[in-house]
């Protein structure tokens, strides 16, 4: 009888730690940093930008961007998202309202998309490395302004 508590316990214990392997797989958990040599930009690069994100409540995670662009003051954005396609408030950002999080043919793969006024402005598609310590988020679509966007951003985890 003890020996099945135990093994009932070491499997919940793996099931667990796999559940919460493949969710925080989906978005990097952690301060992740832009690597300016391996990012391209259509327009002018940020002369920095750093996505902080944090495990929220009930399967949902927190995601802070602050970022210094070319010219003009600093800003950070905020979201708190699940991954299950549904449009979530964004604040800060200029080019969307909204943004929606969906996963992708596997953990490290996931699609955002940005929308304005319910329309769809900018989509990205994240691919994590293998060895979970970098990714690469390409945007395409149009900004606030109509200006066409075709960035490929390189995050490092710190």
């Amino acid at each position: 009888m003890r020996i099945r508590s135990v093994v009932a316990a070491v499997v919940a214990l793996v099931c667990a730690v796999a559940f919460a392997q493949n969710a925080f797989a989906q978005n990097p958990v952690g301060v992740w940093k832009m690597n300016p040599a391996k990012s391209t930009f259509s327009g002018a690069a940020p002369t920095s930008s750093t996505v902080t994100t944090t495990a929220a409540s009930k399967g949902s995670f927190k995601t802070i961007i602050d970022s210094v662009p070319a010219t003009g003051a600093a800003s950070r954005s905020e979201v708190t998202y699940m991954f299950d396609g549904k449009d979530n408030p964004v604040k800060g950002n200029p080019n969307a309202d909204t943004l929606s999080y969906t996963k992708g043919a596997d953990a490290n793969h996931w699609t955002l998309v940005g929308k304005k006024g319910g329309k769809v402005m900018i989509t990205t598609q994240v691919v994590k490395a293998a060895d979970g310590k970098s990714f690469a988020a390409t945007q395409t679509g149009i900004d606030a302004q109509g200006i066409k966007v075709n960035n490929m951003i390189w995050l490092d985890k710190q």
